[in-house]
């Protein structure tokens, strides 16, 4: 036998052992599908129709528990994405889950909802961030995932005026690494008369553009997926956004990674009718406003610290309702449902003029 053929059986057996294994994964897979279908079943039972199927704090445990085990050549992060589609599957069959989010298709807002839910979510386009909240208030959406803060251009004010009168809760967050890209019809940068990108986006690339395109036209639009629309019937423009959207708009990528900052990252929260139970690792979120003296920020902040509450994000913005007042909205660790935060929540309640909880969240296992 020659070594070629020697090689040639060593290829086949390790084929056969693989065929071998995929036959067992597709029956376990099998098996576990059926377990959720006996869970729907169970939450259907006796004509319910309002049974809560898709549960934050169970999917953080399991993906938690999943990169924990792995001890495989498959890094706990891959091995986790490869649970979340999974995961996808067997929920639409207990539920199909429609989530609203910033459209259209391609945004980075789509990325985030196929990251967070799989790609087993019926994914709904609104046009605007207000469209996001009222959509799953009226019951159009199971759910709605809005962007909170970016690394380069900070907080999205449109997202926490949002919060302060919904009666949403945040359910989840999610965390994308965002790079642009330039798209066009051109064939080259110097044919582009206009750039067009969600104002965020043309934050995040303005040395870039200020370096590379300083006498070209600029203008903000609702989202960059629209802009990639727009690059689509017009090949003077140029649109910032992803390689997903060039690929879904049929655009030319004329230039990749333009953000400014690599580490660039976008944090969506997940919006949902619900309270999450705890999964053994969340965030809470709150909004508060104080009466104008000295030191009452200072002592808010110590019902948190003498009861070793890390915060996590504390953001001003101006109150719409007065002059001069502003709402500070604050992360912490922990959820409301500890003994702790519990306690601490309640004593800042008394020490504030506003007080709104915005919910409690798992701390996302998907990075």
């Amino acid at each position: 036998m020659t070594n070629n053929d020697t090689e040639k059986e060593q290829l086949s057996q390790i084929r056969d052992e693989i065929d071998a294994i995929d036959s067992e994964i597709q029956a376990l897979i099998s098996r576990r599908a059926e377990c959720a279908q006996k869970v729907a079943d169970i939450k259907t039972q006796g004509g319910k129709v309002e049974a809560v199927f898709y549960r934050p704090e169970r999917e953080a445990q399991v993906l938690r528990a999943v990169k924990e085990r792995n001890k495989s050549l498959i890094s706990g992060d891959d091995m986790a994405r490869l649970f979340r589609e999974i995961m996808s599957v067997c929920l639409a069959l207990e539920q199909p889950i429609k989530v609203a989010y910033l459209g259209p298709e391609g945004s980075y807002s789509h990325a985030s909802v196929l990251k967070q839910f799989g790609s087993s979510v019926h994914p709904y386009a609104v046009s605007s961030i207000e469209e996001v909240f009222q959509s799953v208030e009226k019951n159009e959406a199971n759910y709605g995932l809005v962007p909170v803060e970016n690394s380069s251009e900070g907080i999205v004010k449109q997202t926490q005026n949002e919060l302060i009168s919904t009666p949403l809760k945040i359910s989840g967050e999610v965390s994308l690494v965002i790079h642009h890209c330039l798209l066009s019809q051109a064939d080259h940068i110097d044919d582009i008369k206009k750039i067009v990108a969600h104002p965020q986006a043309l934050g995040q690339c303005e040395n870039w553009l200020k370096n590379n395109m300083p006498t070209v036209q600029i203008e903000a639009v609702e989202s960059n997926a629209l802009a990639a629309q727009m690059a689509q019937k017009d090949a003077s423009l140029g649109a910032i956004a992803s390689e997903q959207a060039a690929q879904l708009y049929e655009l030319k990528t004329l230039e990749t990674h333009i953000e400014d900052r690599k580490d660039n990252t976008t944090k969506f929260w997940v919006l949902g009718a619900e309270e999450t139970d705890p999964s053994g690792d969340d965030k809470t979120a709150m909004v508060i406003a104080m009466p104008n003296k000295a030191g009452a920020l200072l002592s808010v902040l110590s019902s948190f610290a003498e009861r070793d509450i890390s915060m996590t994000r504390i953001i001003s913005l101006p109150s719409s309702e007065t002059k001069w007042d502003y709402l500070f909205f604050i992360d912490v660790i922990g959820h409301q449902k500890d003994e702790g935060l519990m306690a601490a929540i309640k004593e800042v309640q008394q020490k504030t003029s506003f007080f709104k909880l915005l919910g409690s969240f798992p701390v996302s296992p998907l990075s």
